[in-house]
């Protein structure tokens, strides 16, 4: 499998390169969780298969694991300011047939799941990091 050129997949669009592999990554991380699958990259698409509202949060996990307290800045640096825009990166992903969705995914699955200012509050962050998210 050749690597994804991130570049130009997020090419006209108002998110940077690495909120794409991000996506990607956090999506691996995702279908871990929910699935309970080890290795989620060996899975088959529609086994790893998440719904837009487990992906919110497997994505806002994964991203304080990541970043820390600095998930909310990297996160906003890389265009990505609400639950709405994982929702745009993941069918713009499907647009280019990086991913593929079922019959009843859309991208209102996304919307508003949660409060960025909230769920990445530094007294939200205290109690999560260090723990088993």
């Amino acid at each position: 499998m050749m690597p994804i050129d991130w570049s130009s997949v997020a090419t006209d669009t108002p998110y940077s390169q690495e909120a794409f592999a991000f996506v990607q990554e956090g999506l691996a991380y995702t279908s871990a969780i929910f699935k309970g699958a080890e290795y989620a990259y060996e899975l088959d698409e529609f086994d790893r298969h998440v719904t837009g509202q487990q992906l919110c949060m497997g994505l806002r996990d994964y991203a304080i694991e990541q970043y820390g307290y600095l998930a909310y800045l990297i996160l906003k640096h890389w265009g990505i300011h609400k639950t709405d825009d994982f929702g745009a990166i993941v069918f713009h992903m499907v647009d280019c047939e990086l991913l593929r969705t079922s019959p009843q995914d859309c991208e209102d699955d996304f919307r508003n799941v949660f409060n960025f200012d909230e769920a990445f509050h530094n007294n939200e962050l205290s109690c999560t990091i260090g723990s088993n998210l």
